[in-house]
């Protein structure tokens, strides 16, 4: 397995469509079970407003990659250590953005199910994807790989 890790670190399920897949058994699990409570009958904006702010921690992220020239597809080695713009304050900018995605929908769209399928993501993000990712990381970058761990969380503090 760490051969497999050294050269790949990931295979099928790729994060993003896990988070797709997510999004798309809240919107029908909404439509079958409707309702989520009064919690989630906020004003409407604020989940557009939380939905934003994901997108734009993705989309910083992915202007960070492209910048220093890393590879983004998940199912790549990694090219380049990145651990500036986002990847300073987490490790997972683009899955902790897909993550408050999930929780911005619940909000916008008053179904509790896009906070329920999307916890369950990060967590089948955080079992299948991180730990492979992370393990490709330490082996490609050793030493450089284990400072920036030591300084940055997994998710979020």
């Amino acid at each position: 397995m760490r051969d497999d890790i050294a050269v790949t670190p990931n295979h099928i399920p790729w994060p993003p469509l896990l988070y797709v897949t997510a999004a798309i058994v809240a919107v029908l699990t909404g439509m079958a079970l409707p309702g989520g409570g009064s919690w989630l009958y906020l004003p409407r904006w604020f989940g557009w407003g939380v939905l934003f702010c994901g997108a734009m921690l993705d989309v910083s992220a992915m202007i960070t990659m492209a910048r220093a020239r890393a590879n983004i597809l998940p199912h790549r080695a990694a090219t380049t250590l990145v651990t500036s713009g986002p990847f300073r304050f987490t490790r997972n900018p683009i899955y902790v953005g897909n993550t408050i995605m999930m929780l911005g929908a619940a909000f916008a769209f008053a179904n509790v199910w896009f906070l329920a399928t999307g916890i369950l993501a990060a967590v089948a993000v955080h079992q299948l994807a991180i730990k492979r990712e992370e393990a490709h990381l330490a082996l490609k970058f050793g030493a450089d790989w284990d400072a920036y761990a030591s300084r940055t969380p997994r998710w979020l503090n």
